[in-house]
């Protein structure tokens, strides 16, 4: 029995690495249905995953607050007075509310709204960087293209609160009518006549990207994760890897073979993407052998990502959660105290997996069509990006073996879609314990309890079960928190 490495005792706010000396205000600039709310909500979803505390400040929110509801589009029109003072105080609302965030931790704010005068960047100007001194990022969409456009207005605005009991092409009319209104106020952002300001103006969802006087790592982060982001219609599809023989002892880590029921996997999921027919696929596996044995039989481009391997365990590979709890009862209750930021003796914490996991985001975001064969741990770090699930939550999220989980990107969320092949498997997953260090009986080795590799050949090709989830906004629901699903169970 001993300590195998050094523990750091934390604060929950000093948990992630802190990359953010000053604060930042990133403001939208554009005319309605250009995209900035979704780039928002984006944009905070990768930052936060990446640890850097960010919130959304949508204006629309505020006046559909401050007004009893919405008639039709006279309220955007510039000789509605009245509407007009209720638009500038909402405005002034948020940015209050957006310093009070900012002063009780928040690190860097988003405040999506139209600001399509210059008049009004000077004063988000003067109040954020002269009054209180933090940094200022202008992020401007610009469309051109009619088609893209409609698209957003069908998809995401004939559906907001404004338009309830409206018929589409009601709803359509009127907020064109709106946009008329924006027009003929709408000045975009000039190097020459905002020389002072940061910022960048995006074209037609990224055909072309401009970038004037960014400042700092933060901003470089937020333009090159910008770069990356695309609207075309696709599909992400997240898998383990079969079941292994160390699975099926319990044990984590290492470089196991596929078992028996895992091969049978291995061929039920070639079966099954062969015939969803999806065009332009490409498969990404690590370099650990599980993986790349699931991949061998689809036939689809294949890359290897040494980033996609599973978390390093150190000095704990290869051992059971019963080896570790008994041998290091202290490291063991260590990582149920904080399981996001505790790193294994010469290996990685979670917190390391987000951050070698990056560059996987990135390019995910620039394909299309995607599967990812992969880890236990790396898996469970994917979905917290793409659900926007907070770190405390990651290492717990369920990533049952033998299923695919199938993620399509929506207005401003994911739909989530879990496909049980129905191949038996052992359960890997281990709950956060009440008490920190108390391992719960199926871990605990039992000769009665231990898998039968023989239950099912797999030969054929089953039908799949589905179960769905719908994701709105920038998580899922909170009826939706708990994604488990339960192994199908096969009889002999």
């Amino acid at each position: 029995m001993g300590v195998l490495g050094r523990r750091v005792s934390v604060s929950v706010e000093g948990e992630r690495a802190n990359y953010v000396n000053t604060p930042h205000i990133i403001a939208m600039v554009g005319l309605p249905a250009r995209g900035k709310t979704y780039i928002a909500k984006k944009l905070s979803r990768y930052l936060n995953w990446i640890g850097i505390n960010t919130r959304v400040f949508n204006l629309g929110e505020y006046r559909r607050q401050a007004t009893s509801a919405y008639r039709n589009h006279d309220f955007f029109r510039l000789d509605n007075r009245e509407a007009m003072a209720i638009r500038n105080k909402c405005a002034q609302d948020a940015l209050d509310d957006v310093s009070n965030w900012i002063e009780s931790g928040g690190e860097v704010a988003v405040f999506d709204a139209t600001n399509t005068t210059r008049e009004r960047r000077r004063l988000i100007y003067e109040w954020v960087v002269r009054k209180l001194g933090y940094k200022l990022f202008f992020v401007e969409s610009i469309c051109d293209d009619p088609n893209i456009v409609e698209q957003n207005i069908m998809e995401v605005k004939v559906h907001s609160p404004d338009y309830q009991g409206m018929n589409n092409e009601e709803a359509l009319k009127d907020f064109l009518q709106r946009i008329c209104h924006y027009e003929t106020q709408y000045e975009t952002m000039d190097e020459d006549k905002e020389s002072i300001f940061s910022f960048m103006k995006i074209f037609n969802t990224g055909e072309k990207i401009l970038v004037h006087k960014h400042e700092g790592h933060i901003q470089s982060r937020i333009v090159y994760y910008l770069m990356n982001i695309h609207i075309t219609p696709r599909t992400i599809y997240l898998t383990r890897h079969g079941e292994t023989e160390f699975n099926q002892g319990g044990r984590i880590g290492g470089d196991s073979d596929l078992s028996n029921r895992g091969r049978s996997y291995a061929k039920a999921l070639s079966q099954y993407i062969k015939e969803q027919n999806i065009p332009s696929l490409r498969v990404w596996t690590s370099w650990l052998k599980r993986t790349i044995q699931t991949a061998s039989g689809i036939d689809a481009p294949q890359e290897r990502w040494k980033a996609l391997n599973e978390i390093d365990a150190g000095t704990c590979e290869e051992m059971t959660y019963e080896e570790i709890a008994d041998k290091f009862p202290e490291e063991f209750a260590s990582r149920d105290q904080s399981k996001f930021s505790y790193r294994y003796p010469r290996g990685e914490s979670y917190e390391d997996l987000v951050a070698r996991l990056e560059p996987v985001i990135m390019e995910l975001e620039r394909q299309e069509n995607v599967l990812v064969v992969g880890h236990q741990a790396v898996i469970r770090c994917l979905l917290a990006y793409f659900l926007d699930k907070p770190s405390d939550e990651l290492p717990y999220l369920q990533v049952p073996l033998h299923t695919v989980i199938k993620l399509t990107p929506v207005a401003y969320g994911c739909r989530v879609e879990y496909v049980k092949i129905p191949i038996e498997a052992v359960d890997t997953h281990r709950p956060k314990p009440r008490i920190p260090g108390y391992l719960d009986d199926k871990f605990r080795r039992n000769p009665s309890n231990a898998p039968n590799s023989a239950a099912h050949s797999g030969t054929s090709s089953p039908e799949p079960d589905r179960e769905f989830f719908d994701t709105k906004d920038s998580s899922l629901s909170e009826d939706s928190t708990d994604l488990s699903i339960e192994p199908l169970k096969i009889s002999n």
